[in-house]
């Protein structure tokens, strides 16, 4: 996509460990891209990437008129929303977000594309779609709530892709559970997804315009706890961790509605074979 306009058309709220690589992938692809930060060291980084910088840290006491959040709205025609509930801040994540939904209207933001997890499915043992958890405003998840403010804002057309664990440069699995004795859950699937299958996910969904649709992305390979984190492990040289003999098994993700609505072909799929690139 080549932008008509010297005016950037596209926002990435949230240019972290998965946000900053996407909005550099953006202006690899021809888009002109606003980010934000909530740290003034990274505001270079980003102006150097091609990406219009704005510091912004979100909170509750944020009107919709915050000039930080104009900055980054004003003139945007769609908003990657990036944001995890971070529960060590004591905040609920829904408060931090109602000012950015209520500056999307103001703004006239069309399309807003928000990246969740697959966190919000129960832990059963079952393959799990995209059914199995209906965003509400009752929902006792926050994401499930989040996805249903955004999904219903008036006039927005809203994407949910729910991501599942993860992993890539500077978060390799074989850390998670390295050392770790008696691990509860060792016959679960495991359930993770490589930054580049991430970014080229949302770089899809971009340029095919789906919107309002939840979609769940994964991995389809779904190797055992106990098989693939020790593995992992020692592929650090780290040491493996140890699990309890039980049997009880958990929720399996499937992402056969992306595959299909995308046609996006994963690059890691084979997760053990992923290692290598973490």
């Amino acid at each position: 996509m080549t932008s008509s306009s010297s005016s950037p058309t596209l926002a990435v709220l949230g240019c972290g460990w998965l946000g900053l690589p996407l909005a550099q992938a953006l202006v690899a692809a021809g888009y002109a891209v606003r980010g934000s930060t909530t740290s003034p060291d990274k505001l270079p980084t980003l102006a150097a990437a091609g990406i219009q910088p704005t510091l912004l840290q979100l909170t509750p006491e944020l009107s919709d008129d915050d000039p930080a959040l104009a900055a980054l709205l004003s003139g945007t025609e769609t908003l990657v929303l990036n944001v995890p509930p971070r529960a060590s801040s004591g905040i609920p994540y829904l408060a931090v977000l109602r000012p950015v939904a209520a500056a999307v209207q103001r703004h006239g933001v069309r399309q807003v594309l928000f990246v969740s997890s697959t966190g919000v499915y129960p832990d059963v043992n079952q393959p799990l779609t995209e059914a199995d958890a209906l965003a509400s405003a009752e929902a006792t998840s926050p994401l499930l709530q989040a996805e249903y403010l955004f999904a219903t804002l008036p006039g927005v057309r809203a994407t949910v892709v729910r991501m599942a664990g993860l992993i890539g440069p500077g978060r390799p699995p074989g850390r998670f559970l390295a050392g770790r004795q008696a691990v509860a859950q060792g016959s679960a699937p495991v359930n993770l997804i490589h930054l580049t299958d991430c970014v080229s996910i949302l770089l899809s969904i971009l340029k095919h315009q789906l919107w309002a649709v939840t979609l769940n992305a994964s991995a389809a390979q779904h190797p055992l706890r106990r098989e693939f984190y020790p593995v992992a492990a020692r592929f650090l040289g780290l040491e493996p961790p140890t699990f309890l003999p039980e049997e009880a098994g958990g929720k399996t993700i499937d992402s056969t509605q992306l595959r299909q609505l995308t046609g996006y072909s994963f690059q890691h799929d084979d997760l053990l074979a992923a290692l290598a690139y973490c």
